[in-house]
């Protein structure tokens, strides 16, 4: 019992706390931009976007350098999981890791099964991540409906899901590379982790400036710049011996979380989710690529969350917290196909320089991840109580390996 009980750390609880705002803004900025985009002001709405400053258009500033500090912050929450979280624990460790390697390969596996072998399968990296911010947001609507493991479980599995979608994006959303530029990235990344392990610098500003000089280095190579935020996350101290104030990790983490959550993410779905409507878009919906996207976040989250998660226990591989029944497992798999943010900008990368397939891919991520949304609310406000307010056995709850509804016998 324990580790059910275990006190959620004061990061983590003002994570969650803020995801709540965080979604709701989120949904307000991407309802201005769609209106502005198919308004009168549409042409020059768009337009604002692609203007170039510093030999960038300001759309490549918010997807290329804020995002950075995106990928910065769950890079930091990874590290902290992987410390004093979910994942410090090898064992507890491998439900959320299987959950997540289910919930990338059956959606990529429906995209692919719809879009193999054709200019649209560049798409197949789409479906496969989970938008912390609207995720935790929908459960903090459910307020204490819901376990407080599935809390843990859902953030856990989202951060793994995004590492898995970081992956991605390093191995096939890479242009050509320049060896010279990446070297030299990677020798400043070598340069900050020396900082940290043996000279001991507990100052954050050089390795925030040490991080800036990655993520130009980086951006000259052809990896995707924002690869450089998820490096510095682990080039800045962090030890689990620390109190959490002390932490130069839990410093930063705990200054980005407001910056990242009100300005930087709603500042992407502004640019990134003007979509001129056109009077097909209907019909662009039912596209192998569209298809793709809506089955893979709607059906194949679920799908392999679940069935990943259930292989796992049922190997005896990993447990589930006693608290948790399979309908939570199940609720948490709806709510990861939540798409958004992650989605989006994968979309960005898989179809550079094709603007109806850019569209046509976001309003399928727009509308999967408002199907997958609703339903995991519905189903988790229907089914999500927590075990211990249960007065009867459901029929849909699965025995697995000694278990009911996760509880030893």
């Amino acid at each position: 019992m324990m580790r059910i009980e275990r006190r959620l750390s004061d990061t983590f609880k003002a994570f969650a706390s803020s995801s709540k705002a965080g979604g709701i803004v989120l949904i307000l900025c991407t309802l201005v931009s769609l209106v502005i985009a198919n308004s009168p002001m549409g042409p020059a709405y768009l337009g604002f976007w692609h203007l170039p400053v510093a030999g960038l258009s300001i759309e490549h500033w918010v997807n290329d350098a804020l995002m950075a500090i995106f990928f910065l912050l769950i890079g930091l929450e990874l590290e902290r999981e992987l410390y004093n979280g979910e994942l410090s624990d090898l064992r507890t460790a491998l439900l959320p890791m299987l959950a997540a390697a289910g919930g990338i390969a059956v959606p990529a596996l429906i995209h692919f099964a719809f879009n193999g072998g054709t200019p649209t399968q560049a798409g197949v990296g789409i479906p496969m991540a989970t938008d912390i911010a609207f995720a935790l947001g929908v459960l903090a609507l459910l307020g204490n409906r819901v376990p407080a493991s599935l809390k843990i479980f859902l953030t856990a599995l989202a951060v793994m899901d995004d590492l898995g979608a970081i992956v991605v994006i390093a191995l096939f959303y890479t242009a050509e590379v320049s060896f010279a530029y990446l070297l030299g990235a990677l020798a400043v990344f070598g340069a900050l982790l020396a900082m940290n392990r043996i000279l001991r610098v507990m100052s954050l500003l050089p390795y925030l400036l040490g991080g800036a000089l990655m993520w130009f280095l980086m951006l000259k190579s052809g990896v995707h710049a924002t690869i450089a935020g998820v490096l510095l996350a682990f080039a800045i101290p962090y030890s689990a011996r620390q109190d959490d104030a002390q932490s130069p990790s839990h410093r930063l983490e705990h200054a980005l979380h407001k910056p990242v959550t009100f300005l930087i993410l709603p500042v992407f779905a502004l640019a990134n989710t003007g979509i001129a409507i056109g009077a097909g878009w209907m019909s662009a919906l039912l596209d192998a690529n569209s298809l793709g996207i809506i089955l893979g976040l709607v059906a194949g989250k679920p799908a392999g969350i679940f069935l990943f998660t259930f292989a796992a226990v049922s190997a005896g591989l990993c447990r589930l917290p006693l608290d948790l029944a399979w309908r939570h497992v199940l609720g948490a798999g709806l709510l990861g196909g939540i798409g958004f943010t992650m989605s989006i900008f994968i979309t960005n990368l898989a179809f550079a320089g094709q603007s109806d397939a850019i569209d046509s891919s976001k309003m399928a991520i727009l509308a999967g991840s408002l199907v997958a949304g609703i339903a995991g609310f519905a189903w988790l406000k229907a089914m999500g109580k927590p075990l211990a307010l249960d007065t009867d056995m459901e029929t849909m709850d699965l025995e697995v390996d000694g278990q009911v509804d996760g509880r030893s016998r």
